[in-house]
């Protein structure tokens, strides 16, 4: 019997452009003239997007090397970005610019890879000094990574360093691949029915993350109201997004798992329900990962093939080969 098709249509490599900081793909580019050495994160996701590497302090025109550059601003008032020998060189204005450069000559960009800690590219926690030059927190946002995000809050974002976190890694990913799938659908005219198809296909993905999302969105597109299908594909987008956001977890996962075991519950014997609730059960419990189940479950749709569930995002949301679910 043939496989089932593939719910993403996506999963080719390379079909899929994220921006990341130049520096951390290795390029000289750091105000010392050094560049990070690719981490294995970056690498491995690397074999599956097409990263676009970019410096925003390059692209203003600082030199390699330069003077550093600092975050300097009270909590009450407006940071800026000023190098950090004299206070005087002001370059907010121009970092803020490149976001929109970066973003008009990027327009199929479906994620962005910050740089930890950076005044330009930090997504978060990075030094804020007093015009003394004290820090006096550590609460401030990148002026790049603060304008793209401004420009597209709808736009997956990461930061290197914590792209080694297990679970983060797997929430971008995600994120990347469901927005991708948004802006093809996008492209193809968004219809009510559109995007109740969207939404039935990313249906235990959503599940698997917040239940509450979940339930909000089948309740917006069940509602017949004035809205402009525009701004309702805004929403629901919105949600699913920030709820994508959200860390996988074994019980939301196992939820999911056993709303989809139920569609096999006239196909399997008694002794193929025994094995597979027991599969599920392990992985609940964290004695195995979640490709194992998985597995199973794929093995006994291709046996029994259902026309819903080979649409399911969740059963593949991402290649394979990333080995995600080998994690979690």
């Amino acid at each position: 019997m043939s496989a089932p098709t593939v719910a993403n249509p996506s999963l080719q490599a390379g079909s899929i452009a994220v921006g990341i900081g130049a520096c951390v793909l290795g390029a000289p580019v750091r105000y010392n003239g050094v560049g990070k050495k690719p981490s294995d994160p970056v690498k491995r996701l690397g074999e599956c997007f097409t990263l676009r590497p970019f410096c925003p302090e390059v692209a203003i025109g600082l030199g390699v090397p330069r003077p550093t550059i600092r975050l300097v601003g009270a909590e009450t008032s407006a940071t800026r970005a000023v190098d950090s020998d004299t206070g005087e060189h002001d370059v907010t204005a121009a970092l803020g610019q490149s976001a929109s450069m970066f973003l008009a000559n990027n327009e199929n960009l479906y994620g962005y890879i910050f740089v930890k800690a950076s005044p330009s590219c930090g997504m978060e926690r990075v030094k804020r000094y007093n015009d003394s030059g004290n820090v006096i927190a550590n609460d401030a946002i990148g002026i790049f990574a603060a304008a793209l995000m401004a420009a597209n809050p709808l736009l997956p974002v990461e930061e290197d360093g914590r792209l080694h976190d297990d679970h983060l890694r797997e929430s971008f990913v995600t994120r990347v691949y469901t927005y991708f799938q948004w802006c093809e659908l996008l492209k193809t005219g968004l219809t009510l029915h559109t995007l109740q198809k969207f939404y039935a296909r990313h249906k235990y993905l959503i599940m698997s993350r917040h239940i509450p999302t979940y339930k909000a969105v089948g309740s917006l597109l069940a509602q017949s109201n004035s809205e402009s299908i525009d701004a309702l594909g805004h929403r629901v987008i919105t949600l699913i997004l920030d709820a994508l956001k959200r860390p996988a977890t074994r019980a939301g996962h196992t939820n999911a798992l056993q709303h989809i075991r139920g569609y096999l519950k006239r196909d399997l014997d008694k002794e193929e329900k025994c094995a597979l609730n027991e599969v599920i059960e392990q992985y609940r419990s964290g004695d195995v990962p979640l490709v194992v189940p998985l597995t199973l479950l794929r093995h006994h749709f291709r046996q029994h093939p259902d026309a819903y569930i080979e649409q399911q995002v969740f059963m593949q949301p991402y290649p394979d080969t990333l080995r995600l679910r080998n994690l979690i």
